[in-house]
């Protein structure tokens, strides 16, 4: 089992704290491609379930860069570690909040009349056209999930019927580019229909959840230490050859 997380690390971001956030990663200088918030709590959620152990140092790059390219060694010290301490934050309450709770709130943002969906150039494609009213709010959230499993492909590499039907669960809220696709979400609105969004974000969290409980065994297993030859004993005869005991020869402290 992983070591608690102290309070002062599990402390959330507050709404502030999120807004901050998304605005000082739309500072990211170019030509890096940063996540926005709510994919950062997707692709948080998505390094905490991967089936290893991935350090901050491995996965921060990905925020700041789809390609996990790193920053230039001229970029702003400040902005770096502001950001830096508010994503480490967020990924510190997520993690308690799992392994505690069994539940954490995700960021989510849901349109309405007083937050509209800002337009989109002219010629783009919309990444929302055909998910439903449940699945689009969730669609930005789950893409920064599936960003973390396709720069980790360790989840998604698992041989685990389990592991491949929760990812399911996830991807459902994703725009479909194959029949196969097509034909797995038609089954799942079929025999888990999501009637609203609550509904929708509880099996999201849900989900996450039991990914956290199915790769909890891999991401915390300890190696066993193998020899390629048995144990010498210290009055064995030492491996060297020299006719003398091992604690005499080699083995002597």
């Amino acid at each position: 089992m992983p070591p608690p997380v102290v309070a002062s690390t599990a402390h959330d971001l507050t709404d502030e704290e999120f807004a901050e956030l998304d605005d000082l990663l739309l500072e990211t200088p170019q030509p890096l491609t940063p996540v926005d918030a709510v994919m950062l709590d997707g692709f948080l959620c998505g390094v905490l379930v991967q089936p290893v152990l991935l350090e901050p140092a491995v996965w921060l790059p990905f925020v700041f860069d789809f390609d996990g390219q790193p920053l230039p060694d001229d970029v702003d010290a400040t902005w770096r570690d502001r950001v830096t301490a508010l994503t480490l934050r967020r990924y510190h309450a997520l993690n308690h909040a799992i392994i505690e709770d069994g539940w954490f709130n995700p960021l989510v943002l849901e349109f309405d009349d007083e937050n509209p969906r800002e337009p989109l150039p002219e010629g783009e494609i919309d990444p929302l056209a055909g998910l439903s009213e449940v699945s689009q709010p969730l669609m930005p959230w789950v893409a920064g999930f599936q960003h973390a499993a396709l720069s980790f492909p360790d989840l998604s590499e698992m041989p685990d019927d389990a592991v491949m039907a929760a990812l399911a669960r996830l991807y459902r809220h994703l725009p479909t580019e194959t029949d196969e696709e097509r034909e797995v979400v038609a089954v799942l609105d079929k025999e888990h229909p999501l009637a609203t969004l609550d509904d929708a974000i509880e099996e999201l969290v849900v989900t996450v959840a039991d990914l956290a409980d199915l790769t909890r065994d891999e991401r915390f297993k300890v190696e066993q230490v193998r020899r390629d030859a048995p144990k010498v004993g210290r009055n064995d005869p030492c491996p060297c050859g020299s006719g003398k005991k091992f604690k005499q020869c080699h083995g002597a402290t």
